[in-house]
């Protein structure tokens, strides 16, 4: 294994823009519609205030382990420290499927966005999946989208970091249009219902917010390539956090002022309907919006390679999966080949057609609620373990605010559970959801007897001593 290390090449400016464009993506685009259907307009900005609560709760306890456990594959260090190699492999194996998840959501949005753009682009009838049909030009624009994505992030983190700030900047010029346009043209009766389908039409639209916040956490992945003071990172992960809160209620807000229920049932890309809208039928309006959602698929797409590649590299690493996986690129210094991985099992997405965004969004939002709420543990388990741990970032009230994480993070994952009114569905999702489950038996059962069950507890105490030093109790 090459002794190879990260470069720490990301400032300030890096650091927010890849947190704060990899949760925005795609989502506020396609599913904002979605949102408002199932919940009511109020309904969905109460949801997405419930999901951010989540959200922030388990950034703060995020946010002071970053800063004090700062190396590659956050959630691996974290929850192996507090509870075991098997505790590690867990978490991680679960946050990686919700990674995977998002990339291949990129590539199956990717074509969606040019059908707006290119009315009858999609030709070449292959196959019908869940009633749509799949076509080859469809397809072959996700799977040329992914595979740029992946060339990109191999050419190294700083490449892909300067793209992403721009990107940044678009996203942001399209959203303050459509809010400002919508707040003059639009009216609070488009607004009713202000609530739909009760308590179930809710809670549907709060199991969709884990996905659509799901980005944060990939400052704990990159904090080796961070070149900032330690209690800096745990402050910019708040930060983009509150952002992404404030982006998807002033996009619900901005729409449905705009669009009334049924202008929502007509519309496929109802947030590039409404700026349109709110511009007085302004094609060009509506193009610059698409132009911002593209802005935030490319964003999503490099900041999950991002946070997907140096996850599967510390478990490789630590003889969790082939350490083939675990090593960095002589020129770019990424890990090369945890990228190409992910490029295999995303770029087959778009092939799933345009159903496959709503079974990615579920099933990897269940991976990232396992994840989430593993580390939530995690946290507690440490602060009790090991008080003495230097804290940069050190969280008052640390235990309570851990506490309700961990208790959040409950709530919402028994709702994916069958049974409830937003479970997961059969068979789509929870095949997902069980291959992912099997397939990380297999590796970590086949990965540990290679390289023995020792392996794993040694690396992962030499890197964290090379890093901090010794942890006190």
């Amino acid at each position: 294994m090459s002794e190879q290390r990260f470069l720490k090449t990301l400032g300030n400016r890096d650091v927010l823009a890849l947190a704060f464009g990899a949760m925005i993506g795609w989502g506020w685009v396609v599913t904002a519609g979605l949102w408002i259907t199932e919940a009511g307009s109020i309904g969905a900005i109460l949801a997405f205030l419930v999901g951010g609560m989540l959200v922030i709760f388990v950034g703060l306890t995020y946010a002071e382990l970053a800063a004090a456990l700062p190396l590659a594959g956050g959630e691996l260090i974290y929850s192996f420290k507090a509870m075991g190699s098997l505790a590690g492999f867990i978490t991680t194996w679960a946050v990686v499927l919700g990674y995977i998840s998002v990339v291949a959501f990129e590539a199956v949005a990717l074509p969606t966005v040019f059908e707006y753009l290119i009315p009858r682009y999609s030709q070449g009838y292959m196959y019908t999946i869940a009633g749509w049909d799949v076509t080859m030009t469809w397809a072959g624009m996700g799977i040329a989208g992914s595979i740029f994505i992946a060339w990109i992030n191999y050419r190294g983190i700083k490449f892909s970091t300067i793209i992403n700030f721009i990107l940044t900047l678009l996203i942001l010029l399209a959203g303050v249009l459509l809010i400002t346009g919508s707040s003059i043209s639009g009216n609070t009766e488009n607004m009713q219902p202000l609530f739909e389908n009760g308590m179930a039409g809710l809670l549907t639209v709060v199991i969709m917010t884990p996905f659509m916040f799901v980005g944060f956490d990939v400052i704990p992945q990159a904090t080796e390539e961070i070149d900032l003071p330690q209690k800096n990172i745990g402050y910019l992960l708040i930060i983009s956090v509150i952002l992404a809160v404030l982006w998807y209620i002033a996009i619900i807000f901005g729409v449905s002022r705009v669009l009334g229920p049924s202008d929502i049932a007509q519309s496929n890309l109802v947030t590039a309907d409404a700026m349109k809208k709110a511009f007085g039928g302004s094609d060009l309006m509506g193009n610059i919006l698409l132009l911002g959602g593209i802005g935030g698929i490319l964003t999503s797409w490099i900041g999950f390679y991002v946070g997907g590649s140096r996850a599967i590299y510390a478990m490789a690493r630590a003889g969790m999966l082939p350490r083939f996986l675990g090593e960095l690129h002589p020129k770019y210094n990424t890990p090369h080949r945890a990228i190409v991985l992910i490029a295999v099992l995303s770029t087959v997405a778009p092939l799933l057609g345009r159903p496959a965004l709503v079974w990615f969004v579920d099933a990897g939002g269940l991976g990232l609620v396992v994840a989430w709420l593993m580390v939530a543990i995690s946290f507690i388990v440490l602060r009790r373990k090991y008080p003495n741990m230097k804290r940069p970032f050190y969280l008052k009230g640390g235990i309570i605010i851990g506490s309700i994480a961990v208790l959040m993070g409950l709530g919402i994952g028994i709702l994916y559970m069958p049974g409830m009114p937003s479970a997961l569905i059969w068979p789509y999702e929870w095949v997902i959801v069980l291959f992912w489950a099997i397939l990380g038996v297999i590796l970590y059962k086949l990965s540990t007897k290679k390289y023995g069950k020792q392996f794993a507890k040694q690396h992962l105490d030499n890197e964290i001593e090379r890093i901090i030093g010794k942890i006190p109790n």
